[in-house]
């Protein structure tokens, strides 16, 4: 809003579109320098003058201007808007119902590969980043006007099959499976790998089962289906704690019939070439080794199931764009698949987008699943809720409902401690870092939203100075609402404060960090709008009296509570009105 405030005074005089100037604006990095900044840079050469020469003459035409005051600093145009003017304009558009309601997406329909966990291996913290980024991309676009479908594309084929059931042939008891299904069952997938550094015969014995496997044998497919369903028990638990949903949960097995289909059209358009005994297509114009399309021994590998995937996406979903939440090692591998699409005649394979984030480490430890090397979320999890416990215990011992706010407040930490990171970034994580109600962090947030919930619940009932009868004009601006000119008549913008102004600014930029954050395809886009609202707004509180500003400060206080919430809730978190 502040930038199309600023676009709207700037279009005459630089004589750009206010489009154009919106790719332009920046913020400034210090608030004191001033609302909006325009580098001056690309009118340069067509003015035939410096930067900064060009940002002093258009700072002397735009001085107090509509209410906006600009200043040349460097190559820069820093523009301040008044209060006076802007405020009530600002406070009108924040609490206005179609506030933040984007349309980006214009009902198109993406499809969107999150999770992805591998069956007989447990939910790891290292399964938490595609999860929850993908669940926050779910909600983000969705809120942008996309129509989201969440798929949850299980690692329930391949010859890791051939491993487990190996392993289980050769060391499994079923005792000991029935009693911890997960954790024997990953226990025989790390001892697999290491008797197999020693009798690589191993290995050719786990290929021959998952041949049997795909060939239909029944004891392959009795056992195949044990570790399936032991496993899908542990991840639907995980989900629900969590708070992550899905439209469809599709196995790599669902895609065996459709597979067969794809090797046949690659055939039929020759672009299956034999490589040492394999079957792959050849990438060598795109600059990549060939994708592997059968093994030697005839079995399908990822990228098959991955095409087969795709192409049932784009015809049977009817999808309009499709999401990969992998991680950052698979680059090449969805390069390569979306390439092999393209070579087949999908157009639609430029609408194919591989989201990768790094690696996540758990306070300095990689985690390593055929080493045994996995730290189970649900641990995590329940320690995040324990020390949430221990602090809501200590503050607030007499709270109704501590137990699930605990665990809104635990769990939430885990995941804006993940989310506040730029996907892209590898992630060192700490819980007790993630659990601070101090700095920034998600218990911080939600703590600010509680804060501000309390103190308006507070003030319903109690006269301030100056009011015959507060109590009448809080509860007619917090239940039934006044318009923008009683609410300025009631306090002027005066009684905002500096800090109450900066405050009203930050909210105004909600619709512009969503928009962001849909377009980069990036949460922490979202997180950072949420802490930097909870600081301003705690700015606001130490350095203005609510209750002396009367329904005005009143007002803006719980238009920053809704942002607050609507933030959390895009991010997959609660926001408790107590703590």
């Amino acid at each position: 809003m502040i930038m199309n405030i600023a676009a709207q005074v700037l279009s005459g005089p630089t004589g750009l579109s206010e489009h154009e100037l919106l790719q332009l604006l920046e913020q400034p990095p210090n608030p004191e320098w001033g609302d909006a900044a325009l580098p001056c840079f690309v009118f340069a050469k067509s003015r035939r003058m410096s930067p900064q020469n060009v940002a002093a003459e258009l700072a002397g035409a735009l001085d107090q201007t509509h209410g906006v005051s600009a200043e040349a600093a460097g190559p820069y145009v820093n523009l301040k808007l008044d209060p006076a003017v802007f405020a009530p304009a600002l406070l009108e558009q924040i609490g206005s119902e179609d506030f933040g309601k984007l349309d980006l997406g214009q009902g198109k329909r993406v499809v969107i590969d999150m999770s992805s966990p591998n069956i007989a291996k447990p939910f790891g913290i290292g399964h938490l980043r595609s999860t929850v980024i993908g669940a926050a991309l779910y909600r983000l676009l969705a809120e942008a006007g996309y129509e989201t479908i969440s798929v949850n594309h299980l690692g329930d084929w391949g010859t890791q099959f051939g491993k487990q059931i190996t392993a289980y042939k050769r060391w499994g008891k079923d005792e000991e499976l029935n009693r911890d299904p997960i954790g024997e069952s990953l226990k025989l997938y790390v001892r697999f790998h290491d008797e197999a550094e020693q009798d690589p015969s191993l290995e050719t014995e786990a290929r021959d089962w998952f041949r049997r496997l795909e060939a239909g044998d029944p004891e392959a497919h009795r056992l195949w289906r044990y570790f399936v369903d032991i496993s899908m028990q542990e991840f639907k638990r995980m989900y629900n704690r969590l708070g992550v949903s899905f439209d469809h949960v599709l196995g790599e097995s669902f895609y065996n019939d459709k597979m067969k289909p794809v090797v046949e059209e690659l055939s039929g358009l020759g672009l299956l070439e034999e490589s040492d005994g394999a079957m792959v297509v050849k990438l060598d114009d795109e600059g990549m080794p060939p994708c592997l399309i059968l093994k030697t021994d005839g079995t399908t590998i990822y990228p098959t199931r991955d095409l087969a995937t795709a192409i049932y996406r784009r015809k049977e979903m009817e999808a309009d764009r499709l999401l990969y939440v992998v991680g950052a090692e698979q680059k090449l591998h969805f390069r390569q698949v979306f390439a092999v699409l393209g070579k087949m005649g999908a157009d639609w394979a430029v609408q194919c987008e591989h989201v990768p984030f790094g690696l996540m480490r758990f306070e300095g430890k990689k985690m390593s699943t055929r080493r045994g090397k996995v730290i189970i979320l649900n641990e995590v999890l329940d320690e995040a809720v324990s020390r949430a416990m221990a602090v809501i215990q200590e503050k607030n011992p007499d709270l109704s409902d501590k137990q699930m706010v605990a665990e809104q407040v635990g769990i939430g930490a885990v995941i804006f401690g993940d989310l506040k990171n730029n996907r892209i970034n590898e992630v060192d994580f700490s819980l007790e870092d993630a659990l601070r109600f101090d700095g920034e962090t998600g218990p911080y947030v939600q703590y600010t939203h509680a804060r501000i919930k309390s103190v308006l619940n507070r003030l319903k009932g109690q006269p301030t100075d100056g009011e015959a009868d507060l109590n009448t004009g809080l509860n007619t601006v917090l239940n039934t609402g006044l318009n923008t000119e009683q609410l300025i008549s009631v306090g002027d913008t005066t009684l905002l404060g500096e800090a109450g102004w900066s405050l009203l600014k930050q909210l105004s930029r909600y619709p512009e960090a969503l928009e962001r954050a849909v377009n980069r395809l990036e949460p922490s886009v979202m997180a950072r709008f949420a802490l930097d609202t909870a600081q301003s707004f705690n700015r606001f509180y130490h350095h203005e009296r609510i209750e002396d500003g009367g329904p005005l400060r009143m007002r803006v206080s719980e238009l920053t509570a809704e942002l607050l919430a609507r933030s959390l809730r895009l991010l997959g978190l609660h926001a408790p009105d107590r703590m």
